[in-house]
């Protein structure tokens, strides 16, 4: 009964001094709205990406051009990889087949509309690796690849957004001004990987190569395993089918990277860990801007309630009592503001979520407890100290202050 009078003191004491705490109540708001939407931003990202990365086939080991060498205090790239190496890495006992894949971002016009695009140079075992079905006309073929034919196979977003509802089949379009007849669209998909492949035009890779990159050399080669679960036989396979293609001696390090689709998830989780130690610092810092701003606020009102606390000290209050009535006003502010806040952070990731249509947030149960445990906990220790100035006060000379 008695603590529940204390806390009735401590609520009309911020009531009478309504500007102030929200004043107080505003820096935990925005401290805990970043904690939020930090933590939302994080995780709705891990888990898309994470999901995205799972969409590669478990069967499949990818092989990237070398590890990078020094020149001049620069990293350079080793390109190594060529399509001649994937027709050899297809004859392996443990493959089933191996997908070269070089990409880039490009244009595509018909008539007057023109859009972004990402171009895929591959081979006709593409789709069939990725389980990716045309709707309309035709995928490629080996004949399209090794004629260097100009031929394209349009994602389904792009041929939505240049054709409409007109068969775009036959058609011819521009890619980076060269024309290309379109023999294909291809089902909407959403994502392989990281690659939306909604929006890409995947060509021949001779004719990509030759015509548009202008390089021998691809980005990337997709190896499919017979056997899912000896990926390391297989990878130990294609290692040494591409030192003897590329005639490294023994003892000479490898001029290109093997790795699998859980190498790649653990790449991911560990940039995601990176950016999660910057993000979290910079909300922690709003809730420590917050907490000063706490403190302060229950310094002023220590002060300009001196004689208020004198006089209760006169008439019998204890100096535990006075301490208790302040560290309370403190947490009745950070509990306000932390649930204010965690509304804020709520609408403020749901707003960027529907504006930006490519970032996804994710709100958890644990993302809102730990915010309003240290909005709680950054309240109650900013409060300490001026709870413990205003029990401390001399009741004799609090009855003089003016």
């Amino acid at each position: 009964m008695f603590f529940l009078r204390i806390c009735l003191m401590a609520g009309r004491s911020l009531q009478a001094n309504l500007m102030r705490s929200i004043l107080a109540c505003l820096g935990v708001i925005i401290g805990v709205a970043a904690v939020v939407s930090a933590m939302a931003i994080l995780e709705g990202s891990s888990r898309d990406m994470i999901s995205r990365i799972e969409t590669l086939g478990a069967d499949q080991v990818f092989v990237l051009n070398g590890t990078s060498e020094r020149e001049g205090g620069r990293a350079v790239a080793q390109m190594s990889l060529t399509p001649e190496d994937s027709e050899a890495l297809a004859n392996l006992s443990s493959v089933i087949t191996a997908v070269p894949e070089s990409a880039r971002a490009a244009q595509i016009k018909y008539f007057e509309k023109n859009q972004s695009i990402q171009l895929l140079a591959t081979n006709e075992n593409y789709t069939i690796v990725n389980d990716y079905k045309s709707i309309r006309g035709r995928v490629l073929t080996s004949n399209d690849v090794i004629g260097g034919r100009k031929y394209c196979v349009l994602g389904y977003k792009v041929a939505e957004k240049l054709f409409g509802d007109t068969p775009a089949v036959g058609m011819r379009v521009r890619i980076e001004g060269m024309g290309f007849d379109v023999i294909g669209v291809m089902e909407k998909k959403g994502f392989l990987g990281t690659r939306d492949v909604d929006t890409q035009v995947i060509i021949p890779v001779t004719t990509g190569l030759e015509r548009l990159f202008g390089t021998k050399y691809v980005q990337m080669i997709a190896v499919q395993a017979i056997d899912s679960s000896d990926l390391d036989g297989t990878m130990q396979e294609v290692k040494r089918c591409l030192r003897r293609e590329h005639n490294i001696r023994a003892g000479k390090g490898d001029d290109f990277q093997i790795i699998t689709r859980e190498q790649v998830t653990s790449n991911v989780k560990d940039m995601i860990s990176l950016f999660a130690i910057v993000l979290y610092s910079i909300a922690g810092i709003s809730l420590v801007v917050g907490g000063i701003g706490i403190m302060n606020i229950m310094l002023v009102s220590v002060t300009e309630r001196t004689k208020e606390i004198g006089v209760r000290m006169a008439v019998g209050a204890r100096r535990l009592d006075i301490l208790v009535q302040f560290v309370i006003e403190a947490g009745v502010i950070s509990v306000l503001g932390g649930a204010l806040g965690v509304l804020l952070g709520y609408a403020f990731t749901d707003l960027l979520e529907n504006v930006t249509q490519i970032l996804k947030t994710y709100m958890t149960t644990r993302g809102i407890s730990w915010a309003l445990g240290m909005a709680i906990a950054t309240g109650l220790l900013s409060g300490i100290y001026p709870a413990y100035r205003a029990s401390a006060l001399d009741p004799v000379e609090a009855l003089r202050y003016e």
